[in-house]
């Protein structure tokens, strides 16, 4: 079993960032198999193409071309046949991120709604397929398969990195 960071090597909330995949890496320039190898797929790939998983590539941390394009192709298919939790729950299944945001809100006695509204939303969505920010709050107009997400932080550097359209 392999554990790939997938840059830095722990979020801002201490969660280990990373790909898993049942291969041990033998090289330090890409840890990967090569392209055609079977093994390149991921635990993570494997999920999202199986459609137990959505969708979450944030900037910076976007995998290669090679890698990414397998992924949104995965996750294209399993969202348009059905697959997994989206045959199972349906398409209005709340991704975790989306669930999250919605127990920052849903608490009995919010104290600071702005607050809250502004803790639960911090990433700004691009349209994967036009590269069109949607904002923080649009995001629900993009499918979650085309969805890439951005801290807000980071977006200044982001419209330079990357080929977004406001």
């Amino acid at each position: 079993m392999a554990v790939i960071a997938t840059g830095a090597l722990v979020d801002d909330n201490g969660r280990l960032l990373a790909c898993t995949a049942p291969w041990f890496s033998g090289g330090a320039s890409d840890p990967l198999p090569p392209k055609e190898d079977p093994r390149r797929r991921t635990f993570n790939l494997d999920m999202v193409v199986s459609g137990w998983a959505a969708l979450f590539v944030i900037y910076p941390w976007i995998p290669r071309a090679f890698d990414l394009n397998l992924l949104l192709t995965g996750a294209d298919k399993a969202w348009t046949d059905k697959l997994g939790a989206w045959h199972e729950f349906g398409e209005d299944l709340l991704p975790a991120y989306e669930c999250r945001a919605c127990v920052k809100l849903g608490v009995k006695n919010l104290q600071d709604p702005a607050k809250a509204i502004a803790e639960a939303y911090q990433r700004v969505c691009v349209d994967l397929r036009t590269m069109t920010e949607v904002g923080l709050y649009g995001y629900h107009a993009v499918p979650p398969q085309h969805r890439l997400w951005i801290w807000a932080s980071d977006l200044e550097q982001a419209r330079k990195d990357l080929p977004l359209v406001r």
